[in-house]
């Protein structure tokens, strides 16, 4: 999911529990996006969607600012293989997002690099991740990965939004 808009004081946001939450600004064009990009939105264009849909309003992708929100860290997020390989039939070279896992048949996927590929791959080069883990910091964020790790019940939600000034 993804929203885009250039009217002033729309607030445009994405929530999230171990997705990324993604914002995206193009500051020449006053031109703002939201976009909840978990491991499916982000494989299946997400992120391509919300540039393409700030282009179409006037944006350029060379001019654009993104960040990558707390989400599911490289460290926290185990896979099995029949995940790997579903990313490696849709998304060639996406291999390097993975690495060896607890187990032979376990891999641990890095979204948030795979998300600020794919907001390379959209053209934008100013984009960076927070380096905040939803999974371990407890405290701070909702993670539906360590509710369900901890048998927990309901979790709650981060809402990261973004908006251009009235």
């Amino acid at each position: 999911d993804a929203v885009v808009t250039k009217t002033p004081g729309v607030v445009c946001g994405a929530l999230a529990a171990d997705c990324a939450p993604v914002l995206i600004v193009d500051p020449e064009a006053n031109i703002v996006a939201a976009a909840h990009a978990g491991w499916r939105g982000a494989l299946d264009g997400v992120v391509q969607a919300a540039v393409d849909a700030m282009v179409e309003l006037g944006g350029d992708p060379e001019r654009m600012v993104a960040a990558v929100g707390p989400c599911i860290g490289p460290d926290s997020y185990e896979v099995g293989l029949e995940f790997l390989h579903r990313f490696e039939a849709d998304c060639p070279g996406s291999g390097q997002f993975f690495r060896p896992g607890a187990t032979d048949d376990k891999r641990m996927f890095d979204l948030p690099a795979f998300v600020l590929d794919r907001l390379r791959t959209a053209g934008i080069e100013q984009r960076e991740w927070v380096g905040r883990d939803t999974r371990v910091e407890e405290v701070l964020f909702f993670s539906n990965r360590r509710a369900f790790l901890n048998g927990e019940g309901d979790y709650g939600r981060l809402l990261s939004a973004i908006a251009i000034e009235a």
